[in-house]
């Protein structure tokens, strides 16, 4: 069937369109990471591990002066308390170990001796001391500015003497202006032992750090982009899986509708109309919670097999998704069972069932692969909604759950984990649209 399919003069003039074959080199972009994140490229621990400070922002965007100082705050603490734990040590070996064990994945402790490095550490803690004095007395001497200002502008409007007000505001605008380079100047020394103490790796390990913080980090400082990359394995297994099974219930449904008609028909178009009349968000949430009861949920959350998770997705798609299809393929095999080859395949004695599978079945390959990429793109989107609901994937990242944390990062405008999964979902969606669109338009005989 696939190899009809391939050699027909639909597939050929599908290759011809650019947009299509460009679309489908994207999807297998994301299918050959779906492989490599199967393989462990990106595993589920690579996804948890801390890479850094909580809500690291991503590539382009620009640290503010009150996120640069968390994020600095952060790497003191960090270090201050490894060392700490070094100094009580008591001996090098045993400071040594202590300080290679801290790594934020790639980025590890400098392989320096402990006693070249505590120097360091102790030049880091005293500028940060400072630091928080000078921007202590910045923030004070601001909001004396303030007030003075406001005093001197009522005075003036009164008729009163504002010299003296003036002339304190003068002084407190000039200890502003020389305390703003210091603060900068402690801030870049502050920086700077870091970078020594905790250096950015180079080479390979360098790429991979660099990629992993490339779309910051979420609420615990996890890589963002090591949980969008994994969830393309996710999104293909919902997808695969859900589309294959609903494609094929619905192909053997709807063409044994069509070819056997009478109470086979009757039957099938009873279910497919009673299984339409319910909302299919509702529907699909039915069976995911039928699932999630005690004496099912036992087998399915196990956290030492997450795949397990992934089958109350599978049956609810699969058992929702497949009516679509069954209608499509029953209104096309009763134009195909009345074609001369059926009529003469059914005069030479072929079994009814032969038939089927062998002479009609394989003629509606072409809507098969038109529904099974329209099928894949909704149970994506479908895992999604539900995941975003609380009703999807468990104990393992998806683009749904990224965009259920990322959630209430949205108000404190850090976009990143909800962007990053947007685009990546939207960046495959529309591929699958277009393929879908040109698939349609060249095996459809409605669009030639």
């Amino acid at each position: 069937m696939i190899g009809r399919f391939l050699g027909s003069r639909g597939w050929r003039r599908f290759r011809r369109g650019r947009l299509a074959m460009a679309s489908l080199a994207v999807i297998g972009v994301y299918f050959v990471a779906a492989v490599a994140v199967t393989l462990g490229a990106v595993s589920r621990e690579d996804t948890k591990m801390r890479v850094g400070p909580n809500r690291l922002p991503g590539f382009l965007e620009r640290i503010n002066a009150e996120k640069r100082y968390d994020f600095n705050k952060w790497y003191v603490g960090e270090l201050s308390g490894v060392f700490g734990r070094a100094q009580r040590a008591g001996d090098e070996a045993a400071a040594r170990e202590m300080l290679g064990a801290f790594a934020l994945a790639e980025r590890r402790m400098s392989g320096a001796a402990p006693s070249e490095l505590f120097p360091v550490y102790e030049t880091m803690e005293k500028a940060w001391g400072e630091l928080d004095d000078a921007l202590a007395m910045r923030e004070d001497l601001a909001d004396e500015r303030f007030v003075l200002r406001a005093e001197a502008a009522e005075q003036r409007a009164s008729g009163a003497d504002a010299s003296a007000t003036e002339a304190r505001l003068r002084e407190v605008e000039e200890r502003l202006s020389e305390i703003r380079p210091r603060v900068e100047e402690l801030y870049r020394e502050v920086e700077r032992a870091i970078e020594v103490l905790l250096p950015m790796p180079e080479g390979l390990r360098g790429l991979v750090y660099r990629l992993r913080i490339g779309l910051g980090t979420d609420s615990k400082g996890a890589s963002i982009s090591s949980q969008a990359v994994y969830s393309v394995k996710i999104a293909f297994q919902v997808g695969f899986v859900t589309a294959l099974l609903a494609v094929l219930i619905g192909t053997i449904l709807g063409a044994s509708a069509a070819f056997f008609g009478g109470w086979v028909d009757h039957v099938v178009l009873w279910v497919v109309s009673t299984l339409s009349s319910i909302p299919y968000l509702v529907l699909m949430a039915v069976f995911v919670y039928v699932f999630q009861a005690p004496s099912l949920a036992k087998w399915f959350d196990n956290p030492d097999r997450p795949g397990l998770g992934l089958v109350p997705l599978y049956a609810a798609f699969g058992l929702t998704f497949w009516i679509g299809t069954c209608r499509v393929i029953r209104g096309e095999v009763m134009k195909i069972k009345e074609l001369e080859y059926v009529q003469a395949a059914t005069a030479l004695g072929f079994g009814r069932f032969s038939i089927l599978l062998r002479h009609i079945i394989p003629n509606t390959a072409h809507i098969m692969f038109i529904n099974f990429s329209l099928l894949f793109i909704g149970a994506i989107k479908s895992e999604v909604i539900l995941t975003f609901l609380g009703l999807g994937v468990k104990g393992q990242p998806s683009w749904g759950i990224m965009i259920s944390h990322g959630a209430d990062g949205v108000t404190n405008f850090f976009f990143w984990e909800v962007g990053a999964a947007t685009v990546f979902m939207f960046v495959l969606v529309l591929a699958f649209n277009i393929v879908s669109d040109a698939l349609q338009d060249a095996f459809d005989p409605k669009h030639v």
